[in-house]
């Protein structure tokens, strides 16, 4: 009787065990182009140089396509960046509604309510604005406003360094006015507009 049972037993054993090893395939389509390879939420990092804390970055969402022809990542949701100096107080933000980076080019595009503050104090805004790490270059082909306490240029096309403290503005048309004070006879109210030529 044992002999029959063993005899009997050992095949289903073998027959169960063999259904474990079934694979079972699922066809899923994929395109690199659109379907991303990697999703990141509430995004927040640090990033030093030389071993001190220079910069604050976050974005609620963060996509990557990596198998794409043109490798990019991509904000949808906003994104943040802050600069720190050396006591940690912000020195300099930046925001945009919507951020790609191209990883091969390593070219940033930043869209839809661009707002900078630079170290100087001067604020940029734009709602197109392209940063090229390669050539370290900040650049536009859309309006751009500039201000500065009292200063306010504005303009269509724009190039700067990446620390946007040396730039030019394109097709500018400004507006200057300048208080006058007790203490200073040789200051005068004035405006200056300055337009492209004709």
């Amino acid at each position: 009787m044992a002999t029959i049972i063993a005899t009997v037993a050992v095949p289903f054993f073998l027959l169960a065990a063999c259904n474990f090893e079934k694979k079972e395939f699922v066809d899923i389509s994929f395109n690199p182009e659109k379907d991303f390879t990697m999703k990141a939420l509430t995004v927040s990092t640090l990033v030093s140089d030389s071993g001190v804390t220079k910069y604050r970055a976050s974005a609620p969402v963060w996509y990557v396509f990596d198998k794409a022809q043109e490798p990019y990542w991509y904000f949808p949701e906003k994104v943040h960046v802050e600069r720190f100096d050396t006591a940690f107080n912000i020195e300099a933000s930046f925001d945009a509604d919507t951020a790609y980076y191209f990883s091969k080019t390593r070219l940033w595009k930043f869209i839809g309510n661009v707002d900078v503050h630079n170290i100087e104090g001067e604020r940029f805004e734009t709602s197109l604005l392209y940063w090229d790490q390669n050539t370290e270059r900040v650049y536009s082909d859309s309006f751009i406003r500039i201000t500065k306490a009292d200063f306010e240029n504005t303009g269509t096309g724009f190039e700067s360094n990446q620390t946007l403290t040396n730039y030019t503005i394109r097709n500018a048309g400004a507006v200057i006015p300048v208080r006058e004070t007790a203490d200073d006879a040789s200051a005068d109210t004035t405006t200056t507009i300055i337009s492209p030529p004709e």
